[in-house]
């Protein structure tokens, strides 16, 4: 049995997830819902990625609002 063939999360990037999460709420948005650093003051890719590798709570706390995002998505058929 696969256990990972339910699992959203189950092979996309972290560099995938936060520009995806990007893309659809913004980086004030996300700065909003995250309030850190890396979001908030001259926000990136490249400088998220570097804090998010180095910070599991934060990096849960993302993975927690794309797997948000994609329940929302799928609520509103799109």
């Amino acid at each position: 049995m696969n256990t990972q063939a339910r699992n959203p999360l189950h092979g996309k990037t972290l560099e995938a997830i936060v520009t995806e999460l990007a893309a659809h709420y913004g980086w004030i948005e996300l700065g909003v819902r995250i309030p850190v650093r890396c979001f908030t003051h001259d926000p990136s890719v490249g400088s998220s990625l570097k804090f998010l590798r180095k910070t599991p709570w934060a990096r849960e706390k993302v993975e927690g609002l794309y797997l948000f995002m994609l329940r929302e998505q799928r609520r509103q058929g799109g």
